[in-house]
């Protein structure tokens, strides 16, 4: 089985967009560092000033990890485990095909059952359905490989 990649998202972005997220986070880090150093001098630092100061920092931090390709969600069906990064902030997961006990397929959703009884749910959501049919042929035919039961289940509502 060859490595299987899956975005997310509706696509990959360009050099120049990332290169824009870069110069954003930037700027904002740059600005929160003015406004400190202009305004700690002043008397009157108030709450409002250290939210402002704080969002402009983490929203910098975040435009800058876009800008590396940090924060694409994705998921990597490798021949021997899966890798899902379904958040743009959290880390990725790397599920191996010997901890997988069952998997369970949902019309929006994947379940990996664990064999240490905990759970790992891949949630495709309705934004881009054109990438939902594919990641679901591909994790069958990894289970099919690795030897784990496969259930296709239909949420009832």
């Amino acid at each position: 089985m060859e490595n299987k990649y899956f975005l997310l998202e509706a696509r990959d972005n360009s050099r120049i967009v990332y290169i824009f997220h870069l110069i954003l986070g930037i700027i904002c880090i740059l600005i929160a560092i003015f406004w400190i150093v202009f305004n700690l001098s002043s008397l009157k630092t108030e709450n409002t000033f250290w939210i402002t100061i704080i969002f402009l920092i983490i929203f910098g931090l975040y435009e800058i990890l876009a800008g590396l390709g940090k924060t694409l969600k994705f998921i990597e069906i490798l021949p021997g485990s899966i890798i899902i990064k379904q958040h743009s902030v959290l880390p990725k997961i790397e599920i191996q095909a010997s901890d997988i006990e069952k998997i369970e397929i949902f019309p929006l959703s994947i379940v990996f059952s664990l064999k240490n009884r905990g759970r790992n749910i891949l949630r495709f959501g309705i934004s881009y359905p054109e990438i939902i049919i594919p990641a679901k042929e591909a994790v069958t035919e990894f289970a099919e490989i690795n030897s784990i039961s496969v259930e296709i289940k239909d949420e009832e509502i």
